[in-house]
């Protein structure tokens, strides 16, 4: 019996290449946002409020008798649910005219000018060392180049908003005449603004815009995609006993609220994109559940982003300790998000990740 709980969709059992094509003609499969991969079932999902959440698998084949029996009110929204993650993303356009298509997984260098960061803070913190990479990482076959001037790793400090300034302008105004697209990574509306103008073409908010309530103003002034990013607290605090009652529920429930208060307040529905905030007050299951449960968010209807790189989560789960040895758990990642059609990785090991897309599109076209 369906209650008035919440609904979700996950798809189930991905095919490629010529099996994913010949399935959807013969009805036991359905695209994935567009294709040409494809899925044959879903993990239905209903939650009530305050209570469990049930679930069962289907086969795309049964959905529409299973939506006959449903009141029409139910029935309709899960026909809509269904649209949005079968149909094909609208392509992005960036504040320059230029286009970007969803026909290919996108690569997303990070180019971190912080001293900090848990990865590779100080390495590339003066201008030139950062174009340097840049440049590099474009070369290697980043689609994007991912500018962050403030470190957001677990317990790290926030700093001015002129501080920030001083790291990020020189470099984005570097990189506006190389060709690069330059998303900025920041959560303060002035530094989004003096970005925009210095040249960034996307802005990619660990916040979700709910830091700085002035960062909604800035982006309904200018044309620039959003990433809109999931995390419980703040760098400083959301590693203290994160909890939840569902985390790929929970996570996927915030976003919907994020991109339904954007198109609220006057920033398209295309221009946005999510990333559920792998590590941003996660703990280790918490991170494997929703990496599970990738396909879940094609539901929200948008491009989906996912930033694992190297994180933490990575030693926890094998051998290896530092940063710079985590290669091999986020290539595994990063593989897993395209075997779900995850339209971008963020990724700080570009050749590496590129040439695995390369032979893993190869073999998956056949």
């Amino acid at each position: 019996m369906m209650t008035s709980g919440k609904y979700y969709l996950q798809p189930l059992g991905f095919l490629r290449g010529s099996f994913a094509s010949e399935a959807v003609e013969a009805g036991t499969a359905l695209p994935l946002v567009g294709g040409p991969g494809a899925f044959t079932a879903f993990l239905f999902r209903e939650r009530e409020m305050n209570g469990p959440v049930r679930q069962s698998v289907m086969p795309v084949g049964a959905f529409d008798a299973f939506l006959g029996n449903l009141p029409p009110e139910i029935a309709g929204e899960l026909r809509a649910l269904r649209e949005r993650i079968t149909s094909a993303r609208p392509a992005l356009q960036l504040p320059d005219g230029r286009l970007i298509d969803w026909d290919r997984p996108l690569i997303q260098g990070i180019l971190n000018v912080t001293p900090d960061s848990f990865s590779d803070g100080g390495l590339h913190n003066s201008p030139d060392r950062a174009l340097d990479h840049a440049r590099e990482m474009m070369a290697q076959g980043a689609d994007i180049i991912d500018i962050g001037g403030e470190s957001t790793r677990p317990g790290a400090e926030a700093v001015s908003i002129d501080e920030e300034l001083e790291r990020v302008l020189p470099v984005i105004k570097k990189l506006a005449g190389t060709g690069a697209i330059a998303s900025l990574d920041t959560r303060n509306a002035a530094v989004m603004r003096q970005g925009l103008e210095a040249g960034a073409q996307i802005i990619n908010d660990v916040s979700a815009l709910a830091h700085d309530e002035e960062a909604v103003s800035v982006l309904q002034e200018c044309a620039a995609p959003v990433i809109l990013m999931h995390a419980q607290g703040t760098p400083q605090t959301m590693q203290r006993d994160p909890v939840y009652d569902d985390v790929l529920l929970d996570v996927y429930d915030y976003l919907e609220q994020r991109l339904e208060f954007c198109q609220q307040n006057g920033i398209a529905r295309d221009r946005l994109i999510v990333d559920p905030g792998i590590g941003f007050g996660k703990t280790v299951d918490h991170n494997a559940a929703l990496l599970q449960g990738l396909a879940l968010f094609h539901g929200l209807g948008v491009p989906i982003l996912l930033g694992a790189s190297r994180k933490r989560f990575i030693e926890a789960m094998s051998r290896q300790g530092r940063a710079d040895r985590r290669l091999g758990g986020s290539l595994s990642v990063a593989q897993l998000a395209w075997e779900n059609d995850i339209q971008i990785v963020r990724v700080h090991d570009v050749p590496e990740t590129v040439q695995m897309c390369d032979v893993w599109s190869y073999i998956g076209s056949m």
